[in-house]
């Protein structure tokens, strides 16, 4: 029978130690995260259900007031969007504005 080193007992057992320290580390900054993702899906969510109610709230228009209407009506409805606190740029169509103006949504509206 093979005499056992209690030394190296003690070091392989503090070894394991650090890694099972380690892992529970690793695992809570990832718990932490799957939490922030979690309640952003539930933010975006959300805002995604308000503008469908907004959108279906509108009244569609007919082709006939479409082909009236031209390119105006387009940028009107966006300039509404924009004025109830929603980006209408294409980096962020949709999503609420939380840091005041935009300035890719206010060029969009200036183009016209």
């Amino acid at each position: 029978m093979e005499r056992v080193d209690k030394r190296e007992i003690i070091t392989r057992v503090d070894a394991i130690e650090q890694q099972i320290h380690l892992l529970t580390e690793h695992l809570s900054v990832l718990k932490d995260q799957l939490a922030y993702l979690m309640e952003e899906n539930q933010h975006l969510y959300l805002e995604n259900h308000h503008l469908r109610e907004k959108m279906d709230l509108e009244e569609q228009p007919t082709t006939e007031e479409v082909a009236e209407a031209g390119v105006g009506a387009g940028y009107d409805n966006l300039g509404r969007l924009y004025q109830e606190g929603f980006h209408i740029c294409n980096l962020h169509y949709g999503q609420v504005r939380k840091d005041g103006d935009c300035l890719f949504c206010l060029s969009m509206l200036t183009k016209h």
